[in-house]
């Protein structure tokens, strides 16, 4: 799949799910450096303007649930019949979440690291979304004196960050 059908898929995928949920929205496909992992990711940016906060609100959802769902069904059903090696990920924005949600995680990891290595005792984070568990994994990946696992089975899955020996 190139990049032009990637992008038309995606936006019109996205623009039907939000017509038929009530929430009438362009989508601008962007896409961004993603620095850990060295790829480049397929952005899906929900336009905002065109809709009131309540639905902004509604499409979030409680600790970025709404938003991680709807990324799921993207990445899901999109590349649902693209041979694995043509799979594309996407991300889907709205109102700047994703890049805000990135900045906490990353203050949050850094917090974390500083106990860790003060204490050298593991930390469970809980709570977190299997992306975010992801992102977690790449900011560690390099860190020589601390390593990350995840444990437990969904929806009690958490990441465990621990000294490295």
């Amino acid at each position: 799949m190139t990049m032009e059908q990637e992008q038309q898929i995606g936006k019109e995928w996205l623009e039907t799910l939000l017509e038929l949920m009530g929430f009438s929205s362009s989508v601008k496909v962007e896409y961004r450096e993603n620095e850990l992992e060295k790829i480049t990711e397929c952005w899906l940016i929900i336009d905002e303007t065109q809709l009131p906060l309540e639905k902004i609100t509604m499409l979030l959802g409680e600790k970025g649930e709404g938003i991680d769902a709807i990324q799921y069904l993207a990445n899901s059903l999109i590349n649902l019949k693209t041979d694995n090696t043509e799979q594309q990920g996407f991300t889907v924005e709205l109102n700047g979440y994703r890049l805000q949600r990135l900045q906490q995680l990353k203050s949050l990891t850094e917090d974390i690291a500083q106990k860790v290595r003060q204490t050298r005792q593991e930390i469970e984070m809980t709570a977190l979304s299997s992306a975010e568990r992801r992102q977690i994994h790449s900011f560690f990946k390099d860190v020589q004196d601390i390593a990350t696992e995840s444990r437990g089975q969904e929806p009690n899955r958490r990441l465990v960050v621990k000294p490295r020996y």
